[in-house]
């Protein structure tokens, strides 16, 4: 097993995990846990193999994925109710995720030698959009668009910052690692210590 494919099996598990407590909290069937779950865990991939022209997308190729996805619905189904706070847990799951997706968007992008920009990206949309979904199905205010969260941020230093130990002259594991590593403490870091960033106010114009 690659490095890229265990983060994918990684981010794809702790992603459903963050789906089927988000499926807890609308109170769904069990089927709608697996769903929701799935959809999580494998959003932000998809729309990374598509635009990267990869075939067959990562879990058609693998269906493991998806049973992965539906045994982490399972678990959660059965155990959420033994949680004080799902949604502090799901935040810190989430934040995990977060930060396995983004190496594994990356790191893919990387090994098909897409240029700077396109890695970027591709660390973002692997990190950001399986949430984005999964928060947007559940009627729940999307973690990425939440007033001065940091969450996409995070996901882009973290992206940028593999693109720059690449080019310092790093490869495989160490990058994937710094990525992963980056991205996860400043999003950590926005929920322990309330970093924010400015946001937009609206002013009166100019008479």
């Amino acid at each position: 097993m690659t490095a890229i494919t265990f983060l994918d099996f990684a981010s794809v598990f702790v992603f459903a995990l963050t789906g089927a407590l988000v499926a807890s909290r609308a109170q769904l069937d069990l089927v709608g846990f697996a769903f929701v779950a799935c959809l999580t865990a494998v959003g932000g991939g998809t729309l990374r193999d598509l635009l990267l022209g990869r075939d067959p997308v990562f879990w058609v190729g693998q269906p493991s994925y998806i049973l992965l996805a539906c045994a982490a619905a399972l678990l959660v189904f059965f155990t959420a109710h033994l949680f004080e706070s799902r949604y502090r847990l799901l935040l810190w799951l989430d934040s995990i995720a977060l930060s396995v997706a983004v190496a594994a968007g990356a790191g893919v992008a990387m090994d098909l030698n897409q240029n700077a920009i396109i890695v970027v990206l591709m660390g973002i949309s692997t990190g950001c959009l399986g949430g984005l979904m999964r928060d947007v199905v559940c009627n729940e205010v999307p973690l990425v668009l939440k007033q001065g969260e940091i969450y996409a941020t995070a996901a882009f230093v973290g992206a940028t910052s593999g693109v720059l130990a690449m080019y310092a002259g790093l490869n495989g594991l160490p990058v994937l690692a710094i990525c992963a590593a980056v991205t996860w403490v400043l999003r950590a870091g926005s929920m322990i210590w309330g970093w924010k960033l400015p946001v937009y106010k609206a002013r009166p114009p100019k008479q």
